[in-house]
């Protein structure tokens, strides 16, 4: 590997820095925000609603997929993205962090082994056992054009202690997901210009020791590129800002960092301004299914704190607001409906007010996206 450039980091306009990602479907625009297609859907919104909206990517979960509709379903389908109808890049996570919040929760769900987590299914109560070759075996079967290795994710509430051990063995997971990548793209008949990527995720919690300690063992193993894993917020529910720009200070300029599951949109913008390139979360559409919407306050300036603000628009109060929900917004629903319209959508309990309100909010984060793209702070 090394002989096509899959990051080139163009400019940095202090902290935030502005690249490009090389995929095999295609390249990426960084800082950029990928939106969770849980179940190879953004729920409520259509692949081609999605590409006007201005989505480069999304993230598939592996852990679903698996469950249902199967890995053989998908490999007939010819690979998720034929089975979702989206010819665009996507990236697929390991699938550990639901298997082994699962386990965490319940301990009759499953038990966590340096081999791997043996759990039980929770549409039918069958057990499955996921390792980390596992974990590589099923994201290439999904056809996914970036993939996360199999990493162990602690509970927030874990000690220091129980954490380095979580470091250990990611780290040791992660030399058998790179050993069973190598094997697979040999396999696949792939070369460099046809295999996916593949990220290292770096555990450590809010202990910048450890995270050191797992950087620097997952770059001694080689990946194209390095995700901030678990914690990323304090008891106090704050962004873990000194963490999070001390451990991206510590990968290599030269390759995509993600930030897993930041976030908000005041969290994307200090992640970035820590030196974060990529970042997904449910955020956008989870909150548009509860009629809550992000508004533009000012849009020119998103490092202020109150560069934007939320509404819930099942609040009485909109009833007879016969303006678009942003004038600020150039989404289809800003562009087409009022107000009213969505507030009597969600108070009549239509299913087209979810949808719409996860259209704003997902053009909403992708406007943002383009300003910290653009913006020279």
């Amino acid at each position: 590997m090394g002989i096509m450039k899959i990051f080139t980091l163009s400019r940095q306009s202090k902290e935030i820095r502005h690249g490009r990602i090389v995929t095999r479907r295609g390249a990426l625009r960084t800082p950029f925000f990928l939106p969770d297609a849980t179940r190879a859907s953004v729920r409520g919104v259509a692949p081609e609603e999605l590409k006007r909206i201005g989505i480069q990517s999304m993230v598939v979960n592996t852990y679903h997929l698996y469950l249902q509709p199967g890995i053989d379903i998908i490999r007939e389908a010819g690979g998720v993205q034929k089975f979702m109808n989206w010819d665009g890049p996507l990236l697929s996570d390991s699938g550990g962090y639901q298997v082994f919040s699962l386990i965490h929760k319940n301990p009759r769900m499953g038990v966590i082994t340096d081999d791997g987590a043996h759990f039980r299914s929770v549409r039918d109560g069958s057990w499955h056992m996921l390792t980390p070759e596992r974990a590589i075996q099923i994201q290439f079967d999904l056809g996914v054009d970036m993939m996360v290795c199999l990493d162990d994710p602690p509970p927030n509430h874990f000690t220091k202690e129980q954490i380095a051990v979580s470091v250990s063995r990611t780290i040791s997971w992660a030399k058998r997901c790179r050993k069973e990548y190598d094997q697979q793209i040999f396999q696949r008949k792939l070369n460099e210009k046809s295999r996916p990527l593949l990220f290292g995720v770096i555990q450590g919690g809010e202990y910048k020791e450890l995270r050191r300690e797992c950087v620097e063992g997952l770059s001694a193993i080689g990946f194209d590129g390095y995700g901030f894993g678990a914690r990323h917020i304090d008891e106090k529910g704050s962004l873990m800002e000194e963490v999070l720009r001390y451990t991206a200070a510590l990968i290599s300029k030269d390759v995509p960092r993600f930030a897993l599951g930041i976030g908000t949109p005041k969290d994307i913008v200090k992640a970035a301004s820590c030196g974060w390139d990529l970042f997904d979360c449910v955020i956008p559409t989870r909150e548009g299914r509860h009629g809550r919407l992000f508004l533009w306050k000012d849009r020119e300036h998103t490092t202020k704190n109150d560069f934007y603000e939320t509404i819930n628009i099942t609040n009485g109060k909109y009833q007879k607001e016969f303006v678009p929900i942003d004038t600020a917004c150039n989404c289809n629903t800003c562009l087409c409906y009022t107000r009213a319209y969505v507030h009597h959508l969600f108070r009549a309990k239509e299913l087209l007010g979810q949808r719409l309100a996860s259209v704003h909010n997902l053009r909403f984060y992708m406007t943002l996206m383009e300003q910290l793209r653009q913006q020279n702070i």
